[in-house]
């Protein structure tokens, strides 16, 4: 799974990762030639006090040595170049896929999980490319190499450094398998303390609300415990890692010295030969430990990687026609004929044959109570989902057939609870028009009723919003939110229940106002409240997914007994007669 994403996301650097590998053989072959040189110093020409023939194999030395520098230096540079872009290119993957993805598939992932992916499981897999770059030639041609220069040397004393060798890849094996299903374990937990940290943040009004301080923090505290302890346990296996790298290397090092002290003194070897003996182990033994880093790296980078192909797999359940219709057969018809609809995981559907008719010139209200499936129906209208069964329509096609960005440019949802992006008042109103000027900005605002308190903003237009609006009240925020889809001037107007943080007073000014704007558009409006639909074209009653009743506000207040009971339990006579 991680080889097959980095060999994709590798692919258009090739020639960069090329050139590393050329630079890291310059280097290795630099590296090699260094020992053997020095043996060559120390047995004809410190053995016989040639100081001539030491100067000349010494600045052969220091040029291998420029090289090797220079070679690594460059290499590095250039790999750390290529993880950098490969994280970009990954990062970019994984937000455009998120992008395609329905509310359904966000759902399934979780909010705060996708954000992790997208950070720290790309940073993760970052690093793993740069270590896996920096050693992925030095360590294997040095340490094998190094293996065959030392037994061209010595025959005996290598089968020592092979010896030493097996042992750290037989103890790197033995502490990769146990730290493999920790590693995903410690992901899965840094989801769960990112997801519980999340939900008390967004919610913290609630939390203080309700004097849930210490529920909240003890359910925050259990979660960092469970991360904790899985952190312990993979930290103890950690910590073999090192120490037996260096009793390995240790007991290397004192055998060559023991036996290769023997073999001098029985003449069976020379004094450069165990010196450059030395120096492949100490070769060997750095290549081994920059290995070590990657492999310490790598079990939890695997996991990062089979989690971001995870969501780089996600097929989405709303995918683009692959026959675009892109011209409109009835401009601003807006039909929603027998649909059904089921969250995932949910036992019955939400929707159940419900239908709807909303016309250009007409404004066409649904209302029912909390669950009823109001909300729902108008989110199968921009694709948020797709109906299990039934179609949306609109201007005549399919929504499932409509180009994205036809659909886009023809439906606004204004919903409940409206998103403000961080940056200014207008870079919030353009969000759907970006070609807007400010007369129509500030033509927007004043039919939402909110100009004036843009205007008493610091700055207008250019006050700064912080993310999600936090620095708007949520009347503001809802009336910023209507002025938005005003400003991007679709066919069809989706208003969700979006005046329920006005007064009264100012949600009948922002209906009178939109009346006269949208009477060429099609306009569907959600609303418990009855006085914000009651002089609607037309009203829908949805109850338990299915719609009871059809009609204008007197027609249904006298034969629908669903209607009466919610006219009944918000207005008093006088206001519903």
């Amino acid at each position: 799974m991680p080889g097959r994403l980095l060999s994709t996301y590798l692919r258009p650097y090739r020639g960069w990762v090329a050139v590393v590998v050329a630079l890291q053989l310059v280097q290795s072959f630099a590296a090699l030639t260094l020992p053997a040189l020095n043996a060559d110093i120390v047995d004809s020409g410190v053995a016989k006090g040639d100081g001539g023939y030491v100067l000349r194999v010494g600045a052969v030395m220091l040029a291998a040595t420029l090289v090797q520098v220079l070679s690594a230096v460059s290499a590095f540079r250039l790999a750390a170049r290529t993880a950098a872009a490969l994280g970009r290119d990954l990062r970019a993957a994984v937000f455009h896929r998120v992008q395609e993805l329905s509310l359904r598939e966000v759902g399934r992932f979780g909010t705060s999980s996708l954000l992790t992916r997208t950070t720290n499981d790309v940073q993760q897999v970052q690093s793993l490319v740069l270590m896996t770059l920096a050693m992925m030639v030095t360590a294997p041609i040095v340490g094998l190499g190094g293996v065959l220069m030392a037994f061209r040397q010595d025959v005996p004393m290598s089968l020592l450094l092979l010896a030493g060798l097996a042992t750290l890849v037989l103890a790197f094996v033995l502490i990769l398998r146990a730290m493999a299903p920790l590693s995903a374990s410690q992901q899965q937990l840094v989801d769960r303390v990112n997801r519980t940290l999340r939900e008390q943040i967004a919610g913290v009004r609630v939390v203080r609300a309700f004097v849930q301080d210490r529920r909240e923090g003890e359910r925050f505290g259990a979660a960092t415990t469970e991360l904790r302890e899985v952190g312990y346990r993979l930290g103890r296996v950690q910590a073999f890692m090192n120490p037996s790298v260096l009793l390995i290397i240790e007991c290397s090092n004192i055998a060559v010295l023991w036996f290769g002290g023997h073999r001098v003194q029985a003449g069976s070897m020379q004094v450069g030969s165990m010196v450059a003996l030395l120096n492949y182990l100490v070769q060997i033994l750095q290549a081994v430990l920059l290995a070590t880093t990657a492999f310490q790296i790598a079990p939890r980078a695997r996991t990062c990687a089979e989690r971001i192909q995870e969501v780089l797999a996600a097929e989405p359940s709303v995918r683009p026609p692959r026959h675009p219709v892109r011209a409109f057969e009835s401009r601003g018809l807006l039909e929603l004929r027998e649909v059904v609809f089921r969250y995932p995981g949910a036992e019955l559907p939400v929707l159940r044959g419900a239908d709807l008719v909303a016309r250009p010139g007409e404004t066409t209200a649904v209302i029912g109570s909390t669950g009823s499936g109001k909300s729902t129906l108008l989110r199968l209208v921009p694709r948020l989902f797709d109906a299990d069964s039934g179609s949306a329509r609109v201007g005549g096609v399919d929504v499932r057939e409509l180009d994205p960005a036809l659909l886009t440019r023809a439906v606004r949802l204004v919903p409940q609870q409206p998103h403000l992006f961080s940056g200014t008042v207008g870079a919030n109103l353009r969000h759907g028009a970006p070609e807007a000027d400010e007369d129509r900005l500030w033509r927007a605002l004043e039919i939402a009723q909110a100009r004036e308190f843009v205007e008493a903003l610091p700055g207008g237009l250019d006050h700064p919003i912080t993310r999600g609006g936090r620095n708007l009240s949520g009347g503001q925020r809802q009336r910023l939110a209507i002025a938005r889809a005003l400003a991007a001037r679709p066919d069809v107007y989706l208003f969700d229940d979006c005046f329920s943080a006005l007064d009264q007073a100012t949600d009948a000014a922002v209906r009178e106002a939109l009346a006269a704007e949208t009477a060429d558009a099609t306009v569907v409006i959600v609303a418990q409240r009855v006085s914000t639909i009651r002089d609607a074209d037309r009203i829908l009653v949805l109850d338990e997914g299915q719609v009871v009743g059809a009609g204008t506000h007197a027609e249904l207040l006298r034969d629908n007994p669903t209607y009466q009971e919610i006219v009944s339990s918000q207005l008093v006579e006088e206001e519903a007669a």
